[in-house]
């Protein structure tokens, strides 16, 4: 990922150096393990783990020579050993040691991520509680529908990260397995005993079952979870984005000072950082596309996953903090603007209260076509003549004959769509 959307601390865990600090550390929990088995001599293991060390810019030099980087790591690694360099990497394969550094990668990386979701989760139910009775429009197909309340949005989007949260766990426990089981997975030059030992001493659990590797359905739950979460996000930038135009102006992301909206518009309030999150999500999207396609490889292995990998789980992880970062800023300093929230939900004179006009017709013993067709006319010519729903439901005998103008009135009462608001956002407290 560009250093542009890389924060420092999900960055350095993608960094090649730490990338290499973790082979190191598999080296050297398989080679002390070797010794206290004694498959290795203990002295070897002695001195792998005081001596073994690397430096990038020279495992880079012989990869040029080499065109394997762990054939270059080893290499490199060993030189500084000495005599005992010969059981560095004994019995093992590449995947063996690739592999189990990426579960700690990854499993490094939800750590990260598993901290912003619950700062964000926090965000959204704080935000519910402030705005449960803030009154707006709720909008289908982008159409006024009927009243709910701002906070009611953000409930809703807490309960869905929530979710979010519980998938990134999975999938995190998911990945949080190493293999030290040989080039098929037989443990033919190894033992089941190394890899369960070696994956204690890294905070991992032994696979029960591989090839050459793990299985890619772990690390395509991974990059499926990022991607759902991004798509949360998505969804609620979406929405302020919709909500910031200009004819519609009942919440504006932060602007800050000194900032400028349009190179040639001076009057721009942009939503730059809503539409920067919906743009990465789509990448995250496309991430998830490749990360189900390295599930199919040839036989017990074929390296076509490598390559695809190195891009998208480094990215993906690396997306996915980016704008939960940018998310949480959003909604911590988003502006509410509750008179233009007001002024938008009587327009056109309360066609938002077609339905309790409808449903008191029917009451009153109409029939439902009937009475749909009564409402449906006095809505639409509020609608198409930018007139008043209630002024045309007053002079319309047929309904002022069974329901009286008082008790009409009284219909448009917008707490009647709200009475169960606080039985919603209460629930926030179980999560």
């Amino acid at each position: 990922m560009i250093s542009r959307y890389t924060l420092k601390e999900m960055g350095e865990i993608w960094s090649e150096e730490n990338k290499y600090a973790k082979w190191l550390q598999i080296e050297k929990a398989v080679a002390l393990t070797q010794g206290e088995l004694g498959i290795i001599p203990q002295k070897a293991a002695m001195e792998i783990n005081d001596k073994a060390r690397f430096s990038l810019p020279e495992i880079l030099e012989i990869e040029e020579k080499t065109n394997h980087d762990v054939i270059a790591f080893l290499t490199n690694t060993g030189s500084y050993i000495g005599e005992s360099s010969k059981y560095l990497h004994y019995g093992l394969t590449s995947s063996d040691v690739g592999d189990t550094a990426l579960s700690l990668q990854i499993t490094d990386a939800f750590d990260i991520i598993e901290k912003k979701v619950s700062v964000f989760i926090n965000i959204l139910k704080e935000k519910a509680e402030k705005y449960k009775y803030t009154i707006m429009v709720g909008r289908t197909h982008g159409i006024h529908a009927e009243p709910i309340t701002f906070g009611l949005k953000f409930a809703v989007w807490a309960f869905e990260m929530q979710r979010n949260y519980l998938r990134l766990k999975a999938a995190k426990e998911n990945i949080r397995y190493g293999k030290i089981s040989g080039a098929v997975g037989t443990y033919a030059n190894t033992s089941p005993d190394v890899e369960k030992k070696v994956c204690e001493k890294l905070g991992l659990k032994n696979s029960p079952a591989s090839t050459q590797i793990l299985q890619r359905d772990r690390h395509a739950e991974v990059v499926s979870a990022l991607a759902i979460t991004g798509g949360t996000i998505e969804k609620i930038a979406l929405e302020i984005r919709n909500l910031q135009r200009t004819d519609v102006k009942e919440v504006e992301e932060p602007f800050t000072s000194g900032q400028k909206g349009s190179s040639a518009m001076p009057h721009k309030k942009n939503p730059i950082l809503c539409e920067r999150i919906c743009g990465l999500a789509r990448v995250l999207r496309s991430n998830a596309v490749a990360g189900f396609e390295d599930m199919s490889l040839w036989h017990e292995r074929d390296i076509s996953h490598s390559s695809a990998e190195r891009v998208i789980l480094p990215d993906s992880f690396i997306i996915l903090d980016y704008i939960l970062e940018k998310a949480s800023f959003i909604l911590d300093k988003l502006i509410v603007l509750d008179k233009n929230m007001e002024r938008n939900l009587m327009k056109y004179g309360g066609i938002i209260f077609s339905q309790r006009i409808l449903l008191e017709l029917i009451g009153k013993g109409m029939t439902r076509e009937d009475a749909y067709a009564l409402v449906q006319g006095a809505a639409l010519k509020a609608w198409e003549e930018e007139g008043s729903f209630l002024e045309n439901l007053l002079v319309e005998k047929k309904i002022t004959d069974i329901i009286s103008e008082s008790d009409i009135k009284k219909l448009f009462d917008v707490t009647y769509h709200l009475k169960h608001v606080d039985t919603i956002i209460n629930r926030l407290k179980d999560i």
